[in-house]
This record gives C-alpha cells, structure tokens and sequence, in this order.
C-alpha cells in the first residue's frame, strides 16, 4: 500500500515512518514532486490538516494524511495552538517559538500545556479524523537535544524527561502524534 503523508518536515516524515507497519510505503511530498508549501489558513489544527489532505488529494490524486500539531499552554488561554510554527514569526524557526514562549511564561506558576495532533486522511475517496493529546508542563529552560519544535520544553506528564530528551520510540509510543497515529493504523489495519 502506497500513501502519502503531506510533509516537507524530514524530522515529522522520519518520526511518522518509524511507526508505521512495514507493508505501508510512505512517501514524503518531495517523492510526489510537490515542492509548494500548502498553505495553512485554517482557524484550528484539525481545520490545517484537512487543507493538506485536499490540496494533495486534488492536484495528485493519492492516498493521503496529513497532521497538524498545536501546543496549548493553560496559563496562555491555549495558545500558541494553531499558531505553535509561527509563534515568534512567519520564519518558523522552533528556538525564537521556544524563547517566545519561556518569555511570555516568565514568572507563571501554572506552566500546564498539552500537545493536541490532528491527522486527517482520505483513502479510497473516504476521509476520516484522528487525534492524539499529551498532557504536561513547560519546563523553565531546554532540557536535550532529540526531536524538534517544542520538545526541549515540553515535560510529558508521569515522566522525568523532555521529549527532547527521550528516543524517538519512547516519544512515540506516548506522544500526541504517536496517540493520533495509533488510531490511524488501527483503521488502515481493519479496512
């Protein structure tokens, strides 16, 4: 079975592949020769990643899922959530979103926040949602060196250690991307 998953980010495509069975050829959206940048305009991460799925499903014609991730941060009425990649700008880049953040959390003693992943699908003409939620805190500075985006300050909840910290297969199997895609290959499995 050959699917898509609408990414340019190597880090999310290699995550994302090390989870999936080994039956399921996953291809990037370089393999498929999109080289765009598909634009995210939605008002919620579940909102984005259906934007994904129909801009590959409609200039392609593939299988496809796409995820998006927010971070929500209680003490910041939930943001930066559909923000979290262009918090600090439209550069995208995960240190200035991280200074942003510890910045705008300076001196807050409620540092709860959970990541929420979306993953839309469409395969065989029918589309389907999933989501994964990971509960934890912010931590006051970056704590590793693994992963990206938000994971030198993110403290899952019942751990000891930043996802930057974990192997990525730990992450995996307890982080929201992991949660959401979990369900994702409980349906690919069943269909």
């Amino acid at each position: 079975m050959k699917l898509v998953f609408a990414t340019h980010n190597p880090n999310k495509f290699k995550e994302v592949k090390l989870l999936l069975p080994q039956h399921i050829e996953l291809l990037s959206l370089t393999d498929i020769g999109c080289t765009e940048d598909i634009p995210e305009t939605a008002d919620t991460i579940e909102g984005n990643a259906v934007l994904k799925v129909e801009h590959v499903r409609n200039r392609y014609n593939l299988d496809c899922f796409a995820d998006d991730t927010g971070l929500e941060v209680s003490a910041l009425n939930g943001d930066p959530g559909v923000y979290s990649a262009r918090y600090a700008g439209e550069g995208k880049r995960a240190n200035d979103n991280i200074d942003k953040l510890l910045k705008n959390l300076s001196g807050v003693e409620d540092r709860s926040a959970r990541f929420k992943t979306a993953i839309a699908m469409t395969i065989n003409l029918e589309s389907v949602m999933f989501l994964g939620v990971c509960d934890g805190t912010i931590t006051k500075s970056r704590r590793g060196d693994k992963g990206f985006g938000y994971d030198p300050v993110f403290l899952p909840d019942g751990h000891n250690q930043t996802f930057a910290e974990m192997r990525l297969e730990q992450k995996g199997k307890i982080g929201h991307r992991g949660k959401a895609l979990q369900q994702l290959i409980a349906y690919l499995t069943k269909s």
